[in-house]
């Protein structure tokens, strides 16, 4: 499972141009699901992300997480974290899981950082077209894969 985090100062989704979410200050986190995921990587990566310290203390130090400040987070499905590029220009997507897996565990991945956060989360739709508008505050943006765990 892989999370594409972008530290924001405010994003929303929109579906048919429509806003379907929005939140303030805090991260837009993309997720990824795999053909080989289990429920050990969901709770690993919402523990990671929820415990992420990405956002400035007050000496302007990197050492607060989303829950220190009291940030948002935004959930969106993106089965695109699995591009294949290696050969030739146009991606494949081999590696991305069927939706039938895919989709319980991106919903347990949302329920698991709720559970950690103590709140809700805003998300996208799943399988939907979605337009994602954010502004990156840094910028920070960090990637995270629960195979390597780097």
């Amino acid at each position: 499972m892989r999370i594409l985090i972008q530290r924001v100062t405010e994003a929303r989704c929109r579906i048919a141009g429509e806003v379907f979410s929005e939140i303030g200050g805090g991260m837009v986190v993309l997720v990824g699901v795999g053909n080989d995921e289990t429920r050990e990587d969901v709770e690993w990566l919402a523990k990671k992300l929820v415990q992420l310290r990405i956002f400035d203390d007050e000496a302007g130090v990197m050492n607060l997480s989303v829950q220190d400040v009291a940030g948002e987070i935004m959930v969106v499905s993106q089965f695109t974290l699995h591009a294949m590029t290696k050969k030739g220009n146009r991606p494949s997507w081999i590696k991305a899981a069927p939706e039938a897996v895919s989709r319980p565990l991106y919903e347990e991945f949302v329920s698991e950082v709720e559970r950690l956060l103590g709140r809700s989360v805003a998300t996208g739709s799943f399988g939907a077209d979605m337009q994602i508008e954010l502004i990156n505050d840094g910028p920070v943006t960090i990637w995270i894969d629960s195979k390597s765990r780097e």
